[in-house]
């Protein structure tokens, strides 16, 4: 027997171990995920409606092209695209500029670290509740207050669709830039002192030490904390819902509350589960771009 056959027999048992010790979280992965993902796949490719029971048939790709001229479909997905861009872009400059202006209070750090944890552990739908009853409320919400303070009036934030749309992003932003926040001081806290000692002699501005020195060297954070909020983002539902419900009328409507509502509300069962697929293609496309930036950077 050569080396490397003993080599290979020795470590069969250990192999033995290692599979007998992933096999459990595997089958529980595989349960939970795949056989539900199967079942919603196989579902958007028939005709389930609960208020026409025992007219269930098969019905190929119908619903996707059904969804074609769904001009419904094609507002949420619009406003899904606007909605996950505005909040990953709000969450990623202000979370780095949070970091940035932080790190240099190093004393009252371990206190905005605290106070950061508080609206990331907060249930999604009681941020939504907060949001409209103590906040948004017209005439008694603490916003509307500040808009009256500075002359701006009172406005129905949650019933004006502009203002809805612009208040369930504001909503996801205010509870998920703490995450960024703290991602990005861990990343900046890590990067070499001598570098910038390096640069300061050679008379290089707060600016060029950003662009040249921190950007560089934090780009694989940032691109990890991008795919880690528009996963986020893309499939965000409990704020939405308890805020507006989608409304006024459809206006915040995003894919995943579209297709709750035509599942649920509409009981057209196949339909919203070709929506639901439709989100996680769009999903995957999103996070597949994502992590090849990630290997390039």
């Amino acid at each position: 027997m050569t080396p490397d056959q003993r080599l290979a027999f020795a470590e069969r048992p250990e192999r033995r171990f290692a599979l007998a010790m992933v096999a459990p979280g595997v089958l529980v992965l595989v349960v939970t995920t795949t056989f539900p993902l199967l079942y919603l796949i196989w579902q958007s490719l028939n005709n389930i409606n609960l208020s026409m029971p025992g007219m269930d048939r098969f019905v190929g790709l119908e619903n996707y092209a059904r969804m074609w001229n769904d001009m419904r479909f094609w507002a949420a997905f619009g406003f899904t695209l606007i909605y996950t861009g505005a909040t990953v872009t709000l969450q990623l400059v202000i979370g780095l500029a949070m970091a940035l202006l932080i790190l240099r209070i190093p004393r009252a750090q371990w206190a905005f670290r605290i106070a950061a944890i508080l609206p990331i552990v907060l249930a999604p739908v009681v941020v939504g509740l907060i949001w409209r009853s103590l906040l948004l409320t017209p005439d008694f919400g603490i916003v509307d207050f500040a808009s009256r303070s500075m002359g701006l009036g009172s406005h129905n934030w949650l019933g004006e669709p502009t203002l809805a749309r612009i208040s369930v992003i504001a909503i996801h932003t205010w509870q998920w830039t703490p995450f960024v926040f703290l991602y990005m001081l861990a990343a900046l806290a890590a990067l070499p002192a001598e570098l910038y000692e390096a640069a300061r002699i050679d008379r290089a501005n707060a600016w060029r030490r950003f662009v040249h020195i921190t950007l560089p060297l934090i780009r694989p954070t940032i691109v990890v904390v991008v795919i880690l909020r528009m996963t986020v983002a893309l499939s965000a539902f409990a704020a939405i819902y308890a805020a507006t419900g989608g409304g006024p009328g459809t206006v915040t409507e995003i894919i995943n509350l579209y297709a709750y509502r035509v599942s649920f509300a509409e009981l057209s069962l196949g339909y919203g589960a070709a929506s639901a697929v439709v989100l996680l293609a769009l999903t995957m496309v999103v996070a597949g771009v994502l992590f090849r930036v990630r290997r390039a950077a």
